[in-house]
Parts: structure tokens; C-alpha cells; sequence
């Protein structure tokens, strides 16, 4: 599987050019610390209507990081592919937590997923922005493919699975 994992990797080395450099580096450092997703829980917070969604939202992204930075990449202590072809020139410091899964993919996925289900009409732009997040990871050469796809399968599970949560407390509460 690993040679797999590098063969997808450096196939994508044809791409690098100083305007995708910029563009993945900018759409990684988005990712960095789930950033541009706690500012959209923090927007929607500030908005009455929005408010509950929003700690829902900033809730999913700290039961993310638990379950998938604390507890999955250090059971199976994936290395990057960084660490293992370690002569090729990063565009971002090298990280130094393991690879699987990504960690900005799954958060991505998570506040995409979330969204999405709460007005379709954001569907389109949240989830088009989560996956360039996650493809910039690849492009990146600090995630395989698998930990992309690892991530974004384990973002969109934890926003269902919170999602359904919110609409089972909205539910109650319309019915009292």
C-alpha cells in the first residue's frame, strides 16, 4: 500500500509551479489549527439564529481533534511521507505529529458536513473548500492519499453524527 501511497504523491509532483506553491500553501495554513472553521462557528455564534449550530459546530471540531489527533494518530503512528522521503524540499515546516488521518482534512469535513446539512445552498462552497484543504496536504507531500480520504470519512461521520444530535434537541424543543 505504501508504494502506492508514493506513487500517487509523486505523480502530482508535475503541478508544482510558484502560482499552485502559493494557492496550496495559503489553503493549508486555512486548515492550520481547524482556523477558518472556528471563525465560522465564531460567525455563526454571533448570529442569534445561528448560535446553538455554532457550539455545535465548535464542539464536533474538539470531539475531531480528541478522536482523531490525540487518540487515532497516536495508535497507529502513521509517518508521514516527509519523514520517509525526507530529501524533498517542504513548502511548510515539517510537521511533527503522525499522518493518519489528516487532521485539517477531518476538521474540514466535519464543519463542511455540518454546514451542508443545515442549508444545502452552502453545501457547494464548504465541501469544494474542505477538499481543496485536504488535496492541498497531498500536494503538500505531508499526507498520503489514505490519510486525506481517512480524515474526510471520519470528518463526515463525526457532522452526521452531530448534525443529527442538533436536530434531535431542535425537535424536542419545538415540541415544548
Amino acid at each position: 500500500m505504501l508504494n502506492l501511497d508514493f506513487k500517487i504523491l509523486d505523480s502530482l509532483q508535475w503541478m508544482k509551479n510558484p502560482v499552485t506553491d502559493e494557492i496550496f500553501v495559503f489553503l493549508s495554513k486555512l486548515g492550520d489549527h481547524a482556523l477558518i472553521w472556528v471563525i465560522l462557528a465564531l460567525c455563526f455564534i454571533a448570529r442569534k439564529k445561528y448560535r446553538r449550530f455554532g457550539l455545535y459546530l465548535l464542539i464536533a471540531l474538539g470531539i475531531g481533534f480528541i478522536i482523531g489527533n490525540l487518540f487515532l494518530k497516536n495508535i497507529i503512528a502513521r509517518s508521514r511521507p516527509s519523514w520517509i522521503h525526507d530529501t524533498l524540499p517542504l513548502l511548510i515546516p515539517n510537521p511533527t505529529d503522525y499522518s493518519f488521518p489528516s487532521g485539517h482534512t477531518m476538521h474540514s469535513f466535519i464543519a463542511a458536513t455540518m454546514a451542508a446539512i443545515l442549508d444545502k445552498r452552502w453545501a457547494v462552497p464548504v465541501l469544494v473548500l474542505a477538499a481543496a484543504i485536504g488535496f492541498s496536504r497531498i500536494y503538500l507531500y505531508v499526507h498520503f492519499l489514505t490519510d486525506v480520504l481517512g480524515g474526510a470519512l471520519l470528518g463526515i461521520l463525526i457532522g452526521v453524527c452531530m448534525m443529527k444530535f442538533y436536530q434531535r434537541e431542535r425537535s424536542i424543543k419545538n415540541e415544548l
